[in-house]
């Protein structure tokens, strides 16, 4: 069987995808965005997952935003994201938009693979009814499902879309193994076929609602630790020396993923008559890193009685991790919410962040160059451990008695760390 694919959005997870079968299979990278489909077509990638020589080894790669281009495709591969609203629930918008696409040019016999992250039930409660509704078809008679949720991690150059494992999942188990073997053709990490697409999802969102709730842990004792006046590395390097002791640092959760699919789970728990405990407990506690971190560097500044209202202060780094330019759900900002709200005047400087990109979304105007840092500042947060910081010369940016408040334990002669 000669597999036509399709991959419905060009992000941090679909490019990646879409590159892979690209080399090996007549792939169509579908995208809304016009703007990103001409970028890439230049070989240009934003997200810094796919380098230039490797969009032009995916020779059977074809990038549009034309969906007449998706006519050919036997097997579709949704990715585009599934954010929560200011409410913490679950964002399916897109995921319904993308399912309508699917189904308007969905041909009989064909098999629709989500990796998005969604809590379990969604793929066939959600999406297959819009599948059946746009196209005329029914489900596992005329076209088929899959579920095999993404695990690509923003910036990391080691773990990458072919080094990890890939969880599988069909809606028949003639289509599961169909996809186990799709997905075994570009994997060398190989596969793990679960039992059901409900399974599937489940244990993407348990992976990281796990994290969650450990680093959660983590902040806590971090809070514990500096009423004590006792650095958390210096305690968590001690306890390491047990062989089964968790490496979990404190700091900022943010991102598309450990900050989102706790609330996934818990939305359906909810749905069910169950109010989780311990996944909530967590949540709200990591949610309210980015204003801890804030009022303590401000606490820190009125004990070397600055004056706070026009106080400066720099922030360094906005995006959710380090050395990767993605902001999606970055706790830093309510770092600089809180700072702003205290009246200080707080500049960003982050190399790495497209610039016009915190610009529309937030209203910041982001210092890329460090040439453009002018002038002396009574706080310094470093609040993203971006390796391009780890020669930023502290000393020449501070004021006269600074505080510099290290979230990510850069430096070693800061005043006060996470």
């Amino acid at each position: 069987m000669e597999h036509h694919i399709a991959v419905i959005g060009l992000g941090y997870v679909g490019l990646p995808l879409a590159v892979e079968f690209g080399k090996r299979y007549p792939t169509v990278g579908f995208d809304i965005n016009a703007i990103r489909i001409g970028e890439l077509n230049r070989k240009i990638d934003r997200t810094r997952e796919v380098r230039p020589e490797e969009i032009d080894a995916a020779e059977h790669l074809h990038l549009t935003c034309d969906e007449n281009d998706l006519r050919e495709s036997t097997v579709f591969i949704v990715t585009v994201p599934t954010p929560i609203d200011i409410f913490n629930r679950p964002d399916l918008a897109l995921l319904k938009q993308a399912s309508a696409t699917v189904g308007s040019v969905i041909r009989k016999g064909a098999i629709v693979i989500f990796e998005s992250t969604v809590y379990p039930g969604a793929t066939e409660e959600e999406c297959v009814p819009v599948i059946e509704k746009t196209s005329g078809l029914r489900y596992n008679v005329d076209f088929f499902c899959g579920y095999s949720p993404e695990r690509i991690n923003p910036g990391d150059t080691r773990h990458r879309l072919t080094t990890i494992k890939k969880v599988t999942s069909g809606s028949t188990r003639e289509i599961a193994k169909i996809v186990d073997s799709l997905y075994q053709s570009i994997i060398p990490a190989g596969t793990h076929l679960a039992p059901s697409i409900r399974v599937a999802e489940a244990a993407k969102v348990i992976e990281n609602a796990q994290r969650d709730i450990n680093i959660a842990f983590i902040n806590e004792l971090a809070m514990i630790f500096a009423k004590m006046d006792i650095r958390t590395q210096d305690v968590l390097e001690a306890a390491r020396t047990k062989w089964n002791f968790l490496p979990f640092s404190p700091g900022l959760v943010g991102g598309h993923c450990i900050g989102v699919d706790p609330y996934y789970l818990t939305h359906k728990a909810e749905s069910m008559g169950y109010i989780p405990q311990i996944i909530l407990a967590g949540r709200r506690l990591n949610d309210g890193m980015g204003r801890y971190v804030a009022t303590q560097l401000i606490k820190l500044m009125v004990k070397k009685s600055h004056r706070i209202t026009d106080a400066t202060v720099l922030i360094l780094g906005v995006t959710f991790k380090e050395n990767c330019p993605d902001i999606r759900n970055s706790k830093v900002f309510d770092i600089i919410n809180q700072l702003r709200d205290f009246d200080c005047m707080v500049d960003v400087f982050d190399p790495i962040a497209d610039a016009f990109e915190v610009n529309s979304e937030y209203g910041i105007n982001l210092i890329s160059d460090v040439k453009d840092l002018t002038r002396t500042y009574e706080g310094i947060m470093v609040a993203v451990a971006h390796d391009v910081f780890r020669d930023l010369d502290l000393e020449r940016l501070k004021a006269d008695g600074c505080v510099v408040y290290d979230v990510k334990n850069l430096f070693p002669d800061a005043d006060a760390y996470l």
